[in-house]
């Protein structure tokens, strides 16, 4: 494998370095094929054909991180069945290219937006929030099946997915809390309290966890909010327009 590191150095460096005399197009193209020849060389070499994809992603960037668009390129156009390696092999190789990462993989169309989702949450958890803001920022009408996938995955994190989502599309700051309410409705009290510190609209905030709950949460959702700083006539109010009935609202008198 040694020899193939070396002339991965030799012959990247002789192609990148000739730029000043070559056109920008010309110079994509002798990339691509360059790294194109050095993924073949390096898939070939494996000694364990079933990671021979991601082991020759991972080395490729490991040495290369700047030339991340051009090694997904080739390894998609190569491999497209096996992108959960090169996923994997691509973060692991260099967890900060993360975002570039998802990026180049949600433009090729290699797979559904959730399943990349799931796959680099799943490989990088710390990165999160950034793997969902990248992908709703290319498809925005999944942003519900993208976080949905997301918290599931990884709900270690669904505080911080779902603060940081609420924050970049604060005009789905109510869709969002449904779904974190509908998924893990033990947190109800945790979204509401969260929520109503980003909401200018506490009352719709209240209603929507009501009517998104069973309705034996009512009690812990007036009570974060009246923890929250809202009265306890306005929380009552709202939870009755959330389809909360007298004898939910009842055990939560004063």
């Amino acid at each position: 494998m040694k020899y193939i590191y070396i002339l991965l150095t030799i012959v990247i460096s002789l192609s990148f370095s000739s730029h000043s005399t070559t056109s920008y197009n010309s110079l994509e193209n002798r990339q691509e094929r360059v790294i194109s020849d050095l993924f073949d060389q390096l898939v070939e070499h494996q000694v364990n054909p079933s990671f021979a994809v991601e082991r020759s992603v991972n080395a490729l960037l490991k040495r290369y991180p700047e030339q991340v668009d051009v090694v997904l390129k080739v390894a998609i156009a190569k491999f497209p069945q096996e992108y959960r390696q090169i996923i994997c092999g691509a973060l692991r190789a260099e967890p900060a290219l993360t975002s570039d990462v998802i990026s180049t993989l949600l433009q090729s169309e290699i797979a559904t937006s959730t399943d990349i989702v799931s796959i680099a949450i799943s490989e990088e958890p710390a990165y999160a929030k950034e793997i969902v803001q990248s992908a709703v920022s290319h498809f925005p009408e999944e942003l519900d099946n993208i976080v949905r996938v997301a918290i599931t995955t990884e709900p270690m994190m669904a505080d911080n997915i779902i603060n940081n989502t609420m924050q970049s599309y604060p005009e789905k700051l109510l869709d969002i809390l449904v779904i974190a309410v509908k998924t893990f409705p033990e947190q109800v009290t945790s979204f509401v309290k969260d929520t109503l510190r980003l909401s200018s609209d506490d009352s719709d905030v209240i209603s929507v966890a009501v009517s998104s709950s069973h309705r034996e949460k009512t009690r812990d959702i007036i009570s974060a909010a009246i923890q929250s700083g809202i009265s306890h006539e306005s929380a009552t109010a709202a939870a009755i327009a959330g389809g909360a009935n007298a004898s939910d609202i009842a055990r939560n008198s004063p």
